[in-house]
C-alpha cells in the first residue's frame, strides 16, 4: 500500500488511505462501467418500459406514477445499496488476511481509523458519481418531477455509506468469507425484492408492513421516491435519514474496534 504516500504531505493520514484506492481504481474502472451506465438503462428499459407496460394495461398508475417512475428512484437505492456490499465484504477481507495491504498500511504512520476512514471515504465516494450517473439516467426516462432530486446523488452516498460502514466492521473481523455468502442470499437478495422496491407497501398484507418498513433498504427507497417527486412528509422523510445515518455512525463505531483489533491488538 506505499502508494498512500505518493500524494501531498500536507494532507490528513486517512486521505492518503482513499488516495490508494482511487488510484487503485483507475487502473480498474474499466470493469465498472457497465454496472454505473449500461445497467440502470436496461433495467429502466426491462422493467420500467416491459414490465410497466402489463402494468399499465391492468392497473393504470402506481402511487400516481406510472410503473417506470415509480421504479426509477428505487433502482438508485438498490444499486448504492449493492455497491457498499461489494466494496466492503471480500476486498476488506482480503485485505486483513489474504493480500495484507492492510497491515502494510498499519505499518506507516496510518492508524487503523485512518484506514478505515480513507476505505469508507472511497466507497462514498464511489456511490456519489454513481448516484450522478443514475440521476442523468432516470431523469432522461423522465422519472424526476421534483428540484429536490438534485439530492439524489447525495441521497446514494448515504445509502451506501449506511451499508458499507458496519460490513466493513464485519469483514474486518472475519476469518473466512463464509458467512458473506449467507449474508447476500438472506438478506441483501431479500432486501432487494421486499422492500417496496417494485411495488408499494400497500401490496402487502397488513401484517407485514411493519416488517417491511422496518428494513434498512426500504428507507433508502423511500428517500429516493421523496427526492425524485417531491413528495412527502418532512417527519416520514426525517425518520428515514436518522435511521440510515444511524447504521452509519454505529457501523463506523463498531468499525473503528474492530480494525484496530485486528492490525494492532
Amino acid at each position: 500500500m506505499s502508494s498512500t504516500l505518493d500524494v501531498p504531505l500536507g494532507w490528513a493520514r486517512w486521505r492518503r488511505s482513499w488516495w490508494y484506492h482511487a488510484t487503485y481504481y483507475a487502473q480498474t474502472w474499466r470493469g465498472s462501467v457497465a454496472s454505473t451506465v449500461l445497467f440502470p438503462i436496461f433495467y429502466l428499459a426491462s422493467l420500467g418500459v416491459g414490465v410497466g407496460h402489463l402494468v399499465s394495461a391492468h392497473t393504470g398508475l402506481v402511487q400516481g406514477q406510472t410503473y417506470l417512475h415509480f421504479i426509477a428512484p428505487s433502482l438508485l437505492a438498490t444499486t448504492t445499496m449493492q455497491l457498499g456490499e461489494g466494496e466492503s465484504l471480500w476486498p476488506v477481507l482480503a485485505a486483513v488476511k489474504w493480500i495484507r495491504s492492510y497491515h502494510a498500511a498499519a505499518a506507516t504512520p496510518l492508524e487503523p481509523e485512518d484506514i478505515l476512514t480513507g476505505k469508507l471515504a472511497w466507497v462514498v465516494t464511489r456511490a456519489f458519481a454513481t448516484g450522478i450517473v443514475y440521476t442523468i439516467v432516470i431523469g432522461s426516462f423522465g422519472a424526476l418531477q421534483s428540484w429536490w432530486a438534485l439530492t439524489l446523488p447525495f441521497l446514494g452516498a448515504l445509502i451506501t455509506l449506511a451499508f458499507s460502514a458496519p460490513l466493513v466492521a464485519f469483514a474486518a473481523r472475519s476469518q473466512s468469507d463464509g458467512p458473506f455468502t449467507a449474508i447476500y442470499r438472506f438478506a441483501f437478495v431479500p432486501m432487494f425484492l421486499f422492500s417496496a422496491t417494485f411495488y408499494p407497501v400497500s401490496a402487502y398484507p397488513g401484517y407485514l408492513r411493519p416488517f417491511v418498513q422496518f428494513v434498512p433498504l426500504y428507507h433508502g427507497v423511500a428517500l429516493a421516491r421523496a427526492a425524485a417527486f417531491g413528495e412527502g412528509s418532512w417527519g416520514a422523510v426525517t425518520l428515514h435519514l436518522l435511521f440510515l445515518v444511524a447504521m452509519a455512525v454505529a457501523g463506523i463505531a463498531w468499525g473503528r474496534r474492530t480494525m484496530r483489533h485486528r492490525l494492532v491488538d
